[in-house]
């Protein structure tokens, strides 16, 4: 997968704010994707006390939810962790990984946020962003904004709203569980992202997609399997 760079990572935080704000103005809202196939979880661990940043791509497909492609890559930590502005401290390691897959997904699923964000420019925003993908923001907390209280029905949902704006969902995904917090990042509205995020998702809270991501990107044993080379090269994991 080729991705174009978009800007310089080497920024500041208030540079990063800045340019949070320039370029959430380029981000929709409305649908403009096919029926999606090939649909990718998206997420970040870090090794060596925070200073690698280990990101990991899961592609799975659609139809039966099996992984079809599966990348890993590792890159020095360059950024501080900041609330807010912790897309500038993983997405250079997903790209890396992005780029390493040999497969190109339809549908990219993000563990943190989208629009659900304090300047409506989350870590799904800026990837379908810089990606051209759509792309959806799926966190397990709460961020920023509030909601109505939830049935305990699976695929329940509420508006989560900030400053008098819908800028996602919380959704129950699962009976007897927490609900995660959707948002649309890119080229997705939010009642498509809901659906899509229930359809990857089976008998876990959690989607398909984002639990093989997630394993990926932190389970040690992995590593056993698959030495780590040094940083910043990447690793290619492929199944076939």
């Amino acid at each position: 997968m080729k991705i174009e760079p978009l800007h310089d990572w080497s920024l500041t935080p208030d540079e990063a704010i800045a340019l949070q704000q320039k370029l959430r103005d380029q981000i929709i809202l409305t649908d403009q994707l096919d029926t999606a196939h090939l649909v990718a979880g998206v997420d970040v661990g870090f090794e060596a006390d925070g200073t690698i940043t280990r990101a990991a791509v899961a592609v799975l497909s659609l139809e039966d939810l099996q992984v079809q492609d599966r990348a890993i890559a590792r890159r020095p930590t360059t950024f501080p962790y900041i609330p807010g502005l912790l897309s500038f401290r993983e997405v250079p390691a997903v790209l890396d990984a992005l780029t390493l897959l040999k497969l190109t997904p339809d549908l990219l699923l993000c563990d943190g946020q989208g629009t659900a964000h304090p300047r409506r420019f989350g870590i799904a925003c800026h990837l379908g962003l810089i990606t051209k993908l759509p792309a959806v923001g799926v966190a397990k907390s709460l961020l920023v904004g509030k909601h109505e209280t939830l049935s305990d029905d699976r695929g329940s949902w509420q508006p989560l709203t900030h400053k008098g704006e819908t800028i996602g969902a919380a959704l129950r995904t699962r009976s007897g569980t927490k609900p995660l917090y959707i948002s649309p990042g890119h080229r997705i509205s939010l009642e498509t992202a809901i659906a899509y995020v229930m359809r990857c998702t089976t008998k876990y809270r959690l989607p398909e997609t984002t639990r093989h991501a997630h394993k990926l990107a932190s389970d040690p044993a992995i590593d056993a399997e698959s030495p780590s080379p040094d940083p910043p090269q990447s690793e290619q994991m492929s199944l076939f």
